[in-house]
């Protein structure tokens, strides 16, 4: 593994991301439109009930930490995307990248773009509603880290899926990290959720992240059961995923990478 060659796939996005509105809109403009929506909708919630102080604070903290998630997802897939619409991964192939080396450079990618969009997000909530998502403290660390494993597995799944049937479901690019979203329990408490949509959230990593992030908004502090459980998942979940991801690779080779398209 080189890591110049990671570093020249890293740039290669990064120049496309400087150059394409549609990339900067999705870091930077999408996110402010569910601040002003989300924001403004609970400081009317708050004006109607007084004794509701938190609840800004809980809108705010799930709309910004899903931003790590939604990016960490994102940059996998639609990465992917762009190489095969301009028909560019047999060029990327045909070259000495190594398959493990082009997965490190979209995790980076991600990485990156998950910290300008939620760096952002960050001075936007402060700007408009005085809201410091760093209350969390030390637990911030292990917040950020499981939500962008989440966005990662999720991203390496769909980027199989699209690798074994091509550009015909692309739409998971955008679609399939809203499928958990409502087992995350983003903005609610687990318990409100029908049994059976308890029971998935209970398999998944990020309603463990959030339910944590209410305690520590109520409390100051978090079981650290559900930081370990989330933990335990999301690796299980990236193992599969990767593994998916491989196999589909594999499938691809045999077929010709042309036959992505």
């Amino acid at each position: 593994m080189k890591i110049h060659r990671i570093y020249a796939v890293v740039l290669r996005f990064l120049f496309l991301f400087r150059r394409s509105y549609d990339r900067i809109s999705d870091a930077f403009y999408w996110p402010t439109i569910d601040l002003l929506l989300w924001g403004l909708t609970s400081v009317y919630f708050r004006s109607i009930m007084p004794g509701a102080s938190r609840v800004i604070l809980v809108i705010m903290s799930g709309i910004l930490l899903w931003i790590i998630v939604w990016r960490g997802q994102y940059e996998i897939t639609v990465n992917l995307l762009e190489d095969l619409w301009n028909e560019n991964l047999i060029n990327m192939f045909v070259s000495p990248l190594r398959f493990i080396e082009w997965i490190i450079a979209l995790i980076v990618i991600g990485i990156i773009k998950a910290f300008l969009s939620f760096s952002f997000a960050m001075f936007m909530a402060y700007l408009l509603y005085k809201v410091k998502i760093f209350f969390f403290g030390y637990y911030f660390i292990p917040i950020i880290l499981l939500l962008i494993m989440t966005g990662w597995w999720v991203g390496f799944f769909v980027a199989g899926l699209i690798l074994r049937f091509g550009t015909k479901v692309q739409t998971f690019a955008w679609t399939m990290v809203a499928v958990i979203s409502p087992f995350s329990a983003i903005y609610y408490p687990l318990s409100i959720l029908p049994n059976w949509a308890q029971i998935v959230a209970k398999i998944t990593p990020t309603s463990y992240v959030f339910e944590g992030a209410r305690e520590i908004i109520a409390r100051g502090s978090v079981s650290p059961d559900k930081l370990i459980i989330s933990l335990v998942l999301n690796v299980v979940y990236l193992f599969l995923s990767l593994w998916f991801l491989r196999r589909s690779f594999k499938k691809v080779l045999e077929k010709g990478l042309v036959k992505v398209y």
